[in-house]
Parts: C-alpha cells; structure tokens; sequence
C-alpha cells in the first residue's frame, strides 16, 4: 500500500492529524528551499519523537572518509556529503513552564500542515493539551526566502485557549549538529565564535578538512495580539550555541508571537573574516523590511517563477498536484543564480546520495531548466562540468587513462570522484557520455553553438580519449568492445559490451569528430586554441574514427533486439508480471546476488539510449524494443517511470503513460518506494515535467525546428505548458478538442505540429 494522507489540492500539499509515524516522511515532503539553501520541515519547537534533523547550505560539504574493508587502486579516498548546518528554526516554546513538545502533550487537535506551493510558504496550526492541562493553539508560519537567499523568516503564535498563560519564547542557533549518515560518527564542524550583540545571535563555524566557514545569525521581535511589544530578554552563550528567552503574559484568547528573522552567509560569497557583518546586514533589511513585506516579495517572485514554469491540468487533482509539486522542489533546489552549484538528487530535503552531483543533472535536468528559464541558466550547469575538467582528467589518471582522457565523476561536490561503491565509481561509465549529450541537447534546442568553441570542445575531446582508450579490440569479434561495466540498470554489474554504453562511446566520438570540424571552419581563434591545449592530431582522429566505426553491439536474430549486455539471454526470462508480490521490490527482498543473476532492469537502460536517441530508430524499432524490455523493467529507480512514459506516449499507448505519469509525479507524495523520510526524488522530478511536454505534448527539436505531437490522456480535460524555445515563449493548450497555441514576444515562429509547418504569430491563439 502507498501513503495516502497527503490530501488532494491544486496548489498545496497539505496533512491533517498528527501521527508521529509519519513525521520523518512529511518532514521532507514539506522541505522548504531557495536554491541557496533550504532545510527539512522540522518543527520550530521542541520535539521529542522520531525526527530526521536536517538543514543544508548549497556548496557547503565535508569529505566523509570512505568506509571499505577491502580499499582497491583509484578508489575515492571519501565521499562527499552535504552537511547538516547548524540549526536556525529553533524555537523552544514553554507555557507556564511546560515544554510544548507534541510528542509529549495529552492530546492534539486540528493539526494541519500545509506548503504552499504558490507561495512558497510553510504553515502549520493545531490545538493542543499541555501535560499541566494548559490549552493552546498553535500557529506557525515560515519561509526561505528567494529574493533575499540567505534569510529565512518564522512568525510563530500561541494562542492559550482554557486560561491565562505566561507564554515563554526561546529562539536559539545550535551549532553542534552532526550527519545522521557520517560514516564513523565524526563530528563535521568546528564552532568558531558565538557572539551576542543586541539581542542578536551569531554562531561562525568552520567545517573540518574543506574548511567552508559559516556564519548562522537571528534576530527576533515579540508581539501580543500582532502588536510589537518591548520585552528584556535573556541571553544565554554556550560553546555551540545561543538562546535567548523572552516572556510574556497573555491572557484566555490572546496571541503571543515571536517573529524570528535569521539564515547563513559564507564564505563562498563573503570573507570569512566579515562573516557578522554581513549577517548584521541581512538582518538590518530583514528587520527594516519587515515579516508582512518578506512574506509578500516571497509570493510576487513565486507568482514570476510560476508564470513560465506552471503545468496546468484539468480534471485530474492529483496530477496537477503531482506536477506541481515536482516543479515547485525543482526551484527550490536550483534557480541557476550560481555556476558554483549543481542539483543534488535529495536537493535540500536529506541527507542520502551525499546531496552531491550525479549525471541525472545533464540527463533529465537540462531539458526543464532550458525549457523554463533562460537558456544561460541551462548554460550554468554546463559551466559547471567545464569548470570540473581538469579533476575529471585527474579522476581518469587514477584509473590508469592517459593523454588527456578525462572521466567524468558519477558523484562530486568538486570535480573529484566521491562515490564508494565499487560497481558504480569504476564501471558505471556511461555517465562520461551524458555529459557530451547534455552539450549536443543544449545547442540543439538553443541554438546557442558559442558554448562549444569557448568551452564544450574541450570536455568533448577529453571524453572522447577516454571512450577510445577504454574501448579496445575484439580479435574473436573482429569489433571494438567495452568491457566490465555497468550500464544504467545497476542490477548488473561487471557486463560486457551493455548495449547502451557501447552506442554513447560510438556516438560521443562521432559527435565530437563532426564538431571539430564545425569548429574548424567558423571559429578558426578557438581552434587553435583548443587544438594546442589538446595536442590533438590527425593520427589521433583515425584511431577515433576506427573505434566508432568498429564498435561492436549486442544483438539477438532471434528476438529482433538489441541486448542489454552479451550475456542477456543466459538469464531465465521471466516477465515482472509473473513475479509473486512478496518478492517485490526486488532491491528490499532478494540478495544482491540474486538480483545480479537475474533478468529484472532496474530503470531504462537500452531504452534510455533510444530516448536519448530516438530519430537513429524507427518507431517500430523502438516498439520492439520497448515490448522486450519494458515487461522486464521493475520500476525500482526514480529515473524509470519517466523514460518509459515518454516512449509509451510516442507509441500512442496513452493509458500505459498516463500510468507512468502518476507513479513518477506521485513518487514521493505517494511514496511508492517506501523511503521518502530520507528525502525527496528531486533529480527524477524534472523527468515528470518531460513525461507531460516530451511524452503528452510530444515536444521535440526536428531539423532546428519546434515539433509538437499533442495527445491527452483519457481522464484529462486540458493540460497546458510554457516552453522558452530560443527566447520565444511558447504557450502550449491541449484538449479534447484540438491544441492551441500562443507566441508572446514581437517576433513570429514557424513550428511543426503532427509534421505539418504552423506559423505563429505573436500574441494570437492559433489552432491546430
């Protein structure tokens, strides 16, 4: 059985009634974040029951040293690992000095949790019975703020409800938090300072071996019936921490509140030497501005965000939920303000994955962010690879590759290598060709060809090296083969010559080849340029083109299909369907070794190459393909359910992608794979948006041209998106009825709808 307390609305995600059980799954459910930082939905309060502590800084990791038993040549030496930062939502609340602790009260009523997405704010309400029989209710909101990124703001209330109450408010920063998945326990940061000045809080702290230095600042202001009022408090400084407590007397029905301003600068951004100045900064606007003001910016930049960004769904409330949900966790992870940053596969809602960067960003992430922002956004995350070459070349040299061959790494915060699990870091490889893929999706929806002269051609040659040296020749096959590796479905390892991998080599150097040639011709200064950095030559170029020529594939007379790996059909084929229910997922079930041995794929592996490359194949080619092995496929990775809705839609098997839709958008509302407590599928959530605009609205780049397929799914009565194609906003509406669309701007468009040329004109609704 799924999760079904998350009641069904367009624009919020909303819990009723307390459960204890339930509250690590909806504190990352309601996570909120501004791409710079974001935390987990714990309460401000104290809270005694089961709780995954968990607030993170973009950028700001630790090198946790990796844990084997049996250390192998070229391993990572640690795995990075986002930090949990010192806390700064703290609020201890007592009334007449009884802790307010939810998990501790006699009773608890109305509670009501809400995010609301349109706005971008947290709330929380509930009545409940202290132990020394004191009623109160409670009301909490709070946000992180995405015009100010460093601020968060709370305004908490309590309200006594049986009797007169002497109301104490304690707002605190605590700095000695630790990782709930540290590796041998170690503590990870260093309190550098705790300073009080005014009633304002600060706590530097500097993070061990990396060295990131922090500054955690608050500020608050105490109101009775929502007027300010002067209370004296008291401060107390620790080692790691600062509090403060204010009291106030409120009488039956009255509301005593602290509005509680505070949030992190670092280092990345400031000198660590003025890390309190510049929180003294943040807090003067904060205060100057104002609660009410903060909240209001907060709405009108989420309104901006959601005017592009929006997917409108009629007649399916948990779809249009699920998509929005999606799109919201999107830019609360990454708003492309910083080449810096990337898009962790948790983002800011936990702890797993290492909150560091995987290939999901340039293989499903790339398309939303181009797509709904500005295309130097989608250039950012590009840059961010670029900016990594010289570690992915060093990662390569501990692996025994030379002359330049760089491997790109499966997990990084910096360019270095940091995943430590042997199977993924040395063979599942295919991640150095989404990197190449990335650049080619770029230009092709752009235009933009300028990134690769100034910096994409080199990441490509460096890639290429690397294809071309692990590539080597098959005397029994007379072909070029790849072997030991790991291809998308992690449920086999060690493989030869996976399908996939095998034609992302081929086509990453055949890609690379044509654009040097390209570059050669019309931007002859980075050519020189690129060619003496890379001492690349002509003798070089034919061993290329040999290999690419030469590779070798899997295939099967037999079946008609590419094989996932040579020894696929060794495996007893038996379709998931057959599978008893008890067995599944297979991942929490089976021994690795069973899954190992057996035919069951994990996410889209061949198909994920004939996503990627969908116009090398015939439709029916891709429908052979997809009878094969989708019947195989258990759907036990994120990144599953969207590839495979996406070339349902394509084949016309609408009821098959609107099922794929549901679980890939609902993933974690859900939680379908029964571990949300740790965090959200962030990484996976930019796939749902591809499943609506790839898979229903059929969106594709067709010789340097806008092409759309529209179809609805059954239940739906309309769905709309915006696309930006080359700075041009695309509005796409589709019903029933028909597909309409809107061009804003000045300048007009020609598209392609179901193969036939439309030309749009601005600011006109047109129907196809």
């Amino acid at each position: 059985m799924n999760q079904d307390y998350i009641k069904p609305d367009e624009w919020s995600i909303i819990e009723e009634e307390f459960d204890a059980g339930r509250v690590k799954s909806s504190e990352s459910l309601f996570s909120i974040g501004n791409g710079a930082m974001g935390q987990r939905a714990n309460f401000e309060e104290q809270y005694s029951g089961p709780s995954f502590q968990g607030s993170y800084i973009g950028g700001v990791y630790y090198p946790d040293k990796t844990k084997v038993g049996w250390w192998k040549n070229g391993y990572p030496e640690y795995f990075a690992k986002v930090l949990n930062a010192p806390n700064w939502i703290g609020i201890n609340v007592f009334v007449n000095e009884e802790p307010l602790d939810l998990f501790h009260c006699k009773q608890v009523k109305n509670f009501r949790r809400e995010l609301n997405m349109k706005e971008g704010t947290l709330s929380r309400s509930f009545e409940a019975e202290l132990p020394n029989g004191v009623e109160v209710e409670v009301k909490a909101l709070r946000f992180v703020s995405i015009v100010e990124d460093e601020l968060g703001a709370i305004k908490f209330e309590v309200t006594p409800l049986n009797q007169d109450a002497e109301i104490r408010f304690d707002p605190y920063l605590d700095g000695s938090i630790t990782n709930t998945d540290a590796n041998w326990e170690e503590r990870f940061w260093e309190t550098q300072e705790v300073k009080e000045d005014s009633e304002r809080g600060y706590i530097v702290s500097k993070t061990l071996k990396t060295g990131f230095h922090v500054g955690t600042f608050m500020q608050s202001e105490i109101l009775l019936n929502n007027e300010k009022v002067l209370t004296e408090a008291t401060s107390s400084v620790g080692e790691d921490r600062i509090s403060f407590a204010y009291s106030i007397k409120a009488r039956k029905q009255e509301t005593a509140a602290i509005i509680k301003y505070a949030g992190y600068v670092s280092d990345m951004n400031h000198k660590k030497e003025q890390l309190i100045d510049a929180a003294g900064k943040v807090l003067d606007s904060a205060t100057s501005k104002g609660f009410e003001t903060l909240k209001k910016d907060q709405k009108e930049a989420w309104a901006s965000i959601w005017e592009m960004a929006d997917i409108t769904i009629a007649g399916d409330v948990k779809a249009q939920q699920g998509i929005r949900f999606n799109i919201f966790q999107l830019n609360q992870t990454y708003l492309g303000e910083d080449d810096r940053l990337n898009i962790g596969p948790k983002g800011f809602t936990g702890e797993k994955y290492g909150g560091s960067t995987y290939w999901d960003t340039e293989a499903y992430c790339i398309p939303f962010y181009m797509a709904t922002k500005d295309q130097k956004v989608a250039r950012k995350l590009l840059t961010y690879r670029y900016n990594h070459l010289q570690k992915a070349k060093e990662n390569a040299e501990k692996l025994g590759f030379s002359n330049g061959a760089a491997l790109y790494p499966m997990v990084t915060m910096n360019g270095e290598e940091s995943h430590n699990e042997w199977e993924i870091t040395f063979e599942e490889i295919h991640r150095n060709g989404a990197m190449i893929f990335a650049i080619y999706n770029y230009v092709r929806y752009t235009g933009d060809f300028s990134y690769i002269p100034e910096k994409g051609l080199e990441v490509m040659i460096a890639i290429a090296r690397f294809w071309h040296q692990r590539s080597n020749f098959s005397k029994d096959k007379n072909k070029y083969v790849i072997l030991g590796v790991t291809g998308p479905n992690e449920y086999e390892n060690n493989v030869n010559n996976n399908w996939y991998t095998n034609y992302l080599a081929k086509w990453c150097i055949e890609y690379c080849l044509e654009t040097i040639e390209k570059v050669k011709d019309g931007h002859q200064e980075d050519y020189a340029r690129v060619m003496g950095l890379t001492n690349l030559n002509e003798g070089e170029l034919s061993k290329w083109r040999e290999v690419a020529e030469n590779m070798y594939f899997p295939y099967s007379d037999e079946h008609g299909v590419y094989l996932q790996q040579d020894g696929f059909l060794d495996k007893e084929i038996i379709p998931v369907q057959e599978l008893e229910k008890k067995h599944r997922p297979i991942n929490q079930k089976w021994s690795w070794d069973r899954i190992l041995r057996s035919c069951y794929i994990k996410q889209a592996d061949v198909l994920q190459g004939f996503y990627f490359f969908e116009d090398h194949f015939t439709k029916e080619q891709l429908e052979k393909h997809f009878d094969y092995y989708e019947p195989l496929t258990v759907h036990e990775s994120s990144l599953s359910p969207c590839v495979h809705s996406i070339q349902a839609a394509t084949l016309g098997r609408m009821d098959q992608a609107y099922q794929f839709y549901v679980r890939t958008s609902r993933l974690d509302l859900d939680d379908y794979n029964k571990e949300v407590e740790e965090g959200c599928h962030i990484t996976s959530m930019a796939g749902t948006w591809m499943s609506i605009v790839e898979g229903f609205g059929g969106m594709r780049v067709e010789n340097d041209q806008l092409s759309f397929k529209p179809q609805i799914p059954e239940n739906w009565n309309a769905y709309s998106f915006k696309v930006n194609f080359r700075d041009r906003i695309v509005k796409v509406s589709v019903s029933s009825k028909g597909t309409e669309f809107f061009l804003e701007g000045s300048e007009s468009l020609d598209i392609l709808v179901n193969q036939k040329e439309l030309t749009l004109v601005p600011n006109e609704k047109i129907t196809a």
